[in-house]
């Protein structure tokens, strides 16, 4: 069986629906779910499906140019394809916190995750005993004012020898560069707390609890060039009282990182979120 995800949008017209539908059906196609979004004060139509293909030789390329010959064109379509039992290969960047990074080990090693993880590149030795545990490779590259380029050249070439298709930045304590944006446009994911912009520095749970917040929460999100602004994918919250510590903020916010940014990657891997300017749509 030849199971099929399929991300498109296009401007809102007529007809286009039933145009795809009826293409799956005429290429012995059964669809096992399809869901739409209008962006009605942009006219934007987004659709996704998935598809079971009966074909007894399935070509997967010349399905998708067929579906691009003869939708494409017609309704000027922007689609992506995905094989469903592809897993893509993620590249997973730390630093010194562990708590997302075991959060995923763990997710991943229990098919709950369904990514493959090549590498574990971090700019700190720290973690290496985890990514020991879980044997999978783990990379060290420093990174200071004198060498960045130099580290930013040897990341480019280990994600391009391991073919990475996505990367994932588990509290990663460093700016990533335009040019690893450049090349994995809306395929680095970030996870931060939700404190910002109102609480920056190092100190931001600190600084929250100083100002008495009532909640604190975590934001998952594509990366791109300007610092935590990037099209959001998923967030959450948790509440705090006055009779919460400062340890009692960490701890709560270190669990909301790791919870948003699981969903985040798993809604990423799953192909349900498309990228529209600087917003997405995630489908359920």
């Amino acid at each position: 069986m030849n199971q099929i995800t399929i991300l498109m949008y296009c401007t809102d017209q007529k007809g286009i629906i039933a145009a795809v539908t009826d293409f799956i059906h005429q290429n012995q196609g059964n669809i096992t779910y399809i869901d739409q979004y209008v962006d009605r004060p942009n006219a934007t139509f987004f659709m996704r499906v998935e598809c079971d293909l009966n074909i007894e030789y399935f070509n997967f390329n010349r399905f998708k140019t067929q579906f691009n010959s003869d939708l494409g064109s017609r309704f000027s379509l922007h689609c992506d394809f995905y094989l469903k039992n592809f897993k893509p290969k993620m590249a997973v960047f730390v630093s010194k916190y562990d708590h997302c990074l075991y959060d995923i080990l763990a997710k991943q090693k229990s098919g709950e995750l369904a990514a493959e993880i090549p590498f574990i590149l971090s700019n700190h030795p720290n973690l290496a005993i985890i990514a020991q545990r879980f044997d999978i490779p783990f990379y060290e590259i420093s990174i200071s004012k004198d060498n960045k380029l130099q580290a930013e050249e040897k990341q480019l070439e280990l994600l391009k020898e391991h073919e990475i298709d996505f990367i994932v930045l588990a509290r990663y304590m460093q700016i990533v560069s335009p040019q690893l944006v450049d090349q994995f446009t809306h395929k680095i994911i970030n996870i931060h707390h939700s404190f910002l912009p109102a609480f920056p520095g190092a100190k931001p749970y600190h600084s929250a609890f100083d100002r008495g917040v009532k909640i604190i929460g975590a934001t998952s999100h594509y990366v791109t060039e300007e610092l935590d602004a990037g099209p959001i994918i998923e967030q959450d919250i948790t509440r705090v009282t006055h009779l919460n510590s400062i340890a009692d903020f960490i701890e709560k916010g270190r669990d909301m990182e790791r919870i948003v940014l699981l969903r985040a990657l798993k809604l990423h891997v799953n192909r349900k979120v498309m990228v529209y300017g600087n917003k997405t749509v995630v489908f359920s």
